[in-house]
């Protein structure tokens, strides 16, 4: 059975840093892709980044937000820097587990397989 296990959320001031770390286990998933999406209330959830063998980024967070990944510990990562009151979400670490290709960029909810159960991230004075 595959698990997904986010940490490292919390609460931060605007222009602050976090770094989110997530640990599958139960199957390895090498340079599938591996990512971030995040969720408001009242919103849909958003892609955020993934990576493969290189990463990619929402717009709302290029050059923000470096996503990162340790095959060997079957981690991927998220750092977040320059906090917007707005990043303020639940922030979900997903996985694929199906074929994929190393020229597409995975981004839609139903192209990954396997789900955390989310850490939220408060952005705050």
């Amino acid at each position: 059975q595959v698990q997904v296990v986010e940490s490292g959320g919390g609460l931060v001031q605007p222009g602050g840093s976090l770094r989110l770390s997530c640990t599958a286990s139960g199957r390895t998933f090498s340079t599938n892709a591996m990512g971030w999406f995040r969720q408001a209330p009242g919103k849909e959830r958003e892609f955020v980044a993934a990576i493969t063998w290189t990463g990619y980024y929402g717009d709302s967070v290029k050059g923000r937000f470096t996503i990162s990944r340790d095959n060997a510990k079957n981690a991927v990562y998220l750092q977040m820097n320059s906090l917007k009151p707005e990043d303020t979400a639940v922030y979900y670490c997903a996985a694929r587990g199906r074929y994929y290709s190393s020229s597409y960029y995975y981004k839609n909810v139903d192209e990954f397989d396997y789900w955390g159960q989310g850490t939220q991230v408060t952005v705050s004075i």
